[in-house]
């Protein structure tokens, strides 16, 4: 990585950050479905249990699975979810490094002929 244009570097880690977003989007959508998987097996279970329609038994070990697999989804993603924003933030951080480094200029501001013909993009 060459120390005086970390442009390259700041692109790679926008790139990293914006799968990073997507992945936590994905993250937070199987939270959405998961949560809604739990609920519908507990309605599911507390119907067959309570006879509304009638005792099934593959109802209630299907509503049990079905809660399960609801709570072992959500858990995975949840911890997904945690992992991915830790490295959001980590690499918001590193860019904010990269940026601090580089001597910009506020637009708007009047340029000295010394300071143009010093500077190393003429």
């Amino acid at each position: 990585m060459d120390e005086n244009n970390p442009s390259g570097e700041i692109s790679r880690i926008e790139a990293r950050f914006e799968e990073l977003a997507e992945v936590s989007e994905g993250c937070r959508k199987l939270i959405m479905f998961s949560k809604a998987a739990i609920a519908g097996g507990v309605v599911l279970l507390l119907v067959t249990i309570l006879g509304l329609f009638g005792f099934n038994q593959v109802a209630a070990i299907a509503s049990i699975a079905v809660v399960l697999g609801g709570i072992v989804s959500l858990g995975s993603n949840v911890g997904t979810l945690r992992q991915t924003m830790a490295a959001m933030s980590a690499a918001e951080v590193h860019r904010s490094e990269l940026i601090s480094r580089n001597d910009l200029q506020v637009v708007g501001e009047s340029v000295q002929p010394a300071e143009f013909l010093s500077s190393p993009f003429r």
